[in-house]
């Protein structure tokens, strides 16, 4: 594995999220958005407040920055908001894979709990991390009535002619 096949991974993570949200989310009334279930996190917008959180807390780590709470959630008062904050995250995701080399996937940058990680395992486990959590979101938002498709990443590949 190398840093250009991570970056293609990445294309397939951000892509599905993007997906999801303008497919799926999007659309959703802020009821929808924010009724709970009995299931994982509970609402479609506590996953997706995960799935950012997530994200950024790795690359918070990666790029050897502080870690900062995230801010509240209420605190986001509609979809658009949430989704200028999400693009904002990803934002920074892209800039550090972007100067991803090779080398760097085997650096072990964190610390505490996390010493002793590659950085090409933890880059793998975001990825990892949020297609479950997508996979949970279209479970939500099946029960909701929406009808979704596949995050398949075989559909990825096939979609956008990247073998």
């Amino acid at each position: 594995m190398n840093a250009d096949m991570l970056r293609h991974f990445y294309a397939y993570h951000f892509a599905m999220n993007r997906h999801v949200w303008d497919n799926y989310i999007a659309p959703l009334s802020m009821a929808a958005f924010t009724h709970e279930f009995d299931y994982s996190l509970g609402s479609v917008r506590d996953q997706i407040f995960h799935l950012i959180e997530v994200d950024d807390g790795w690359f918070t780590g990666l790029l050897g920055q502080d870690f900062q709470d995230p801010p509240d959630q209420d605190s986001f008062t509609d979809l658009d908001s949430i989704r200028a904050y999400w693009d904002e995250i990803e934002q920074k995701l892209h800039g550090y894979l972007e100067n991803l080399t090779d080398d760097d996937l085997l650096a072990q940058p964190l610390s505490g709990e996390d010493e002793g990680l590659y950085v090409w395992q933890v880059l793998l486990h975001v990825v990892n991390h949020g297609t479950d959590h997508r996979a949970q979101l279209l479970r939500l938002l099946n029960d909701l009535g929406v009808d979704t498709l596949s995050q398949d990443y075989m559909f990825y590949i096939y979609a956008t002619a990247a073998r």
